[in-house]
């Protein structure tokens, strides 16, 4: 059966743990074993008790490989259960038992060793020597049940990050589409009213060249993706093309200066940032006034912040409060920088003069 990437990942980790546990285990062994004996001329007699220490130490790490086994299945069943933490006394107990039972085993295997190849420098192996080696069993195999249960529990603890981290940004992605999709019926009925209000003036040219702006307008934006940043330079390439459908009604009455500097061309923004403003200012600036209305936009780097700016004219009165209607464009607006920047992303709007309005944007530096 083919294993999981995380099954697979604690399979590495315990092997390479396994080496450094019982093979210092072992070392520590040797290394006090050849200090005991440093005088000592027999060699062969000493290398041969060494090989059965290593062997001993061999056996350990394979019943520690059955201990292993055991309480990854009880993990297992644990995380079956529910949250696999509340077992953790479980666990701990079980590793307990398990240590106990394996211990005997593991000192009557050294027992056995030294029956079979008995060395005349190493004591006889007595009762006292099997209670000692099964407490010292005990020990190891209890620590490395411990090591392996914080092993394991490391791996799900980083599991369940990756998961959660996975579903914050789908649930992010999710409700940016949710606020860029906003965008788009609200523009779309401003602009199939305006193309029937050609077609009833008898503009029927200038309706046809409308349909074909809002048909490469609309292609073009839904296939962004709202996660994804775009430089400014193309996001205001984007509002040319949707300026392009409004000029077809407000071309004698819509004044559009852009004044951004060649270095914040490649400055990222979320993509479809500045419609909703544009619009707002085209629907309560030019639609809502008689006379000529200028658009500003504007763009600046203020150290680590890219300040970017809508001005438009309103209509004489209106500065103490905001036109009906007004609230959702930049609500949106507020709610993806929100969204995308946390508090790292600033949207203010209102009234900066007599018959003057302006909304800007303030976030983070950053290029594409």
């Amino acid at each position: 059966m083919e294993r999981s990437p995380a099954e697979c990942a604690i399979r590495q980790a315990y092997i390479r743990f396994g080496l450094v546990y019982w093979g210092g285990a072992f070392l520590s062994s040797a290394v006090l074993y050849i200090l005991k004996i440093l005088d000592s001329a027999e060699y062969i007699q000493n290398a041969i008790y060494l090989a059965e220490k290593f062997l001993r130490y061999g056996t350990g790490w394979l019943i520690a490989t059955a201990i292993s086994y055991t309480l990854f299945r009880l993990h297992g069943w644990a995380r079956r259960r529910g949250p696999s933490e509340s077992s953790l006394p479980i666990f701990i107990v079980v590793s307990f038992l398990i240590s106990l039972a394996a211990a005997p085993v593991w000192a009557a295997f050294g027992y056995a060793v030294q029956a079979v190849h008995p060395l005349p420098q190493v004591a006889a192996y007595s009762w006292n020597s099997f209670i000692n080696d099964t407490a010292l069993g005990a020990a190891m195999f209890f620590g490395w049940s411990c090591l392996f249960i914080s092993l394991i529990f490391s791996f799900e603890l980083h599991d369940r990050g990756r998961r959660l981290a996975a579903a914050r940004e789908e649930a992010l992605s999710a409700q940016m589409r949710a606020l860029r999709y906003q965008v788009n019926p609200h523009f779309l009925f401003n602009t199939l009213n305006s193309i029937a209000g050609l077609i009833e003036e008898g503009a029927a040219t200038q309706a046809e060249r409308m349909v074909l702006s809002l048909s490469t307008f609309l292609r073009t934006t839904l296939s962004l993706d709202p996660m994804h940043d775009v430089p400014l330079v193309e996001e205001i390439s984007l509002q040319e093309g949707y300026l392009e459908i409004e000029r077809q009604r407000f071309s004698d009455r819509m004044a559009f200066s852009i004044d951004v500097p060649a270095d914040v061309h490649r400055a990222l923004v979320p993509s479809l940032i500045l419609q909703p403003l544009i619009e707002n200012a085209i629907k309560h600036g030019v639609g809502a006034t008689a006379g000529k209305v200028e658009i500003a936009l504007r763009a600046q780097r203020d150290a680590d912040r890219l300040r970017v700016t809508i001005e438009n004219d309103m209509p004489p009165g209106d500065n103490d409060k905001k036109p009906d209607g007004m609230g959702v464009g930049l609500r949106n607006v507020a709610q993806r920088l929100r969204a995308r920047f946390e508090e790292d992303g600033h949207f203010s709007s209102g009234t900066v003069g007599p018959g003057r309005y302006r909304a800007s944007l303030d976030l983070p530096w950053r290029l594409g």
